[in-house]
């Protein structure tokens, strides 16, 4: 199993930082993998909205589909895929002094051959998902104004 959690304090508030990461068609300003995304059905964000997301990863496109299990707006909301291989997420927002600490929190689940590339791949989320961290704390220190774009 490849475990990642990752932490970045962000100077805006936990709702407009939970706003914006939580909504799917904003995942490719952020998360520098994501190619594509979008869920159904259309509306908010919820328990049970089903998101489609195509992302490039190591050299190749892979398209995946989640549910989203928990959304507790402004703290948490997590996911499970239902294709590809099985990973369980959650994005976390935690008010602090100055702004948001925002989690990123993802298990993947691995097996057979695949399991002896688990450093290779482990190594390249974990930077995919500093990365998309850094990205998302420079879209959102430097907006004013509405919560998503």
């Amino acid at each position: 199993m490849i475990h990642i959690e990752e932490s970045i304090i962000i100077n805006r508030p936990i709702e407009e930082v939970f706003a914006f990461m939580s909504e799917t068609k904003n995942l490719p300003l952020w998360q520098t993998d994501v190619v594509e995304s979008r869920h159904a059905p259309e509306g908010p964000v919820q328990v049970g909205t089903k998101m489609s997301i195509v992302r490039a990863f190591m050299g190749r496109k892979m398209e995946g589909t989640a549910d989203i299990v928990e959304y507790a707006p402004p703290t948490r909301y997590a996911y499970k895929t239902t294709s590809g291989p099985e990973v369980t997420g959650a994005n976390i927002c935690e008010a602090v002094t100055g702004g948001t600490k925002f989690t990123v929190t993802f298990d993947m689940q691995t097996g057979g051959l695949f399991s002896l590339a688990d450093p290779l791949v482990a190594r390249t989320i974990k930077r995919s998902v500093e990365s998309g961290l850094a990205t998302l704390k420079d879209v959102l220190e430097s907006r004013t104004g509405a919560a998503s774009l």
